[in-house]
């Protein structure tokens, strides 16, 4: 499984340049590669992305979390996101595990991975509690 040269660009955009909260990918399969479905401005809430996600059908997702620690410093994650509902087509669902690593490394400045089979998996709490 290949992966779009946009979609690495996209995802340098989210890291370096801020320009992206979040980015969603598919698999296209007649092309065989990863490429960009979606992408989030940095006012778009967390919501927002969630609700960018298929109900149906597996996606990989990066989301660029702010938060404030406990020292009261404003600080950032890059999270990936596996999202692979139960609702999903068996197919769909091997298609996205097999590739998966591959795609995570072609992306540099990951700083978290989350396996997400419904909302609750991928709460905000989740990436809150991860973060700290």
């Amino acid at each position: 499984m290949g992966v779009a040269d946009h979609s690495i660009n996209t995802f340098l955009e989210l890291k370096r340049k801020k320009v992206h909260r979040y980015v969603v990918f598919k698999i296209d399969e007649k092309k065989k590669e990863v490429v960009v479905e979606k992408t989030g401005g940095p006012a778009e809430s967390y919501e927002d992305f969630t609700a960018s996600l298929p109900e149906n059908d597996c996606r990989y997702a990066v989301y660029d979390f702010d938060f404030v620690t406990s020292e009261n410093c404003q600080k950032s994650k890059i999270f990936f996101i596996a999202w692979s509902p139960s609702t999903s087509r068996i197919r769909a669902k091997m298609l996205y595990a097999t590739s998966k690593d591959r795609f995570r490394r072609e992306l540099d400045g990951i700083h978290y991975e989350i396996q997400a089979t419904d909302s609750t998996e991928m709460d905000l709490e989740v990436l809150r509690d991860r973060a700290n």
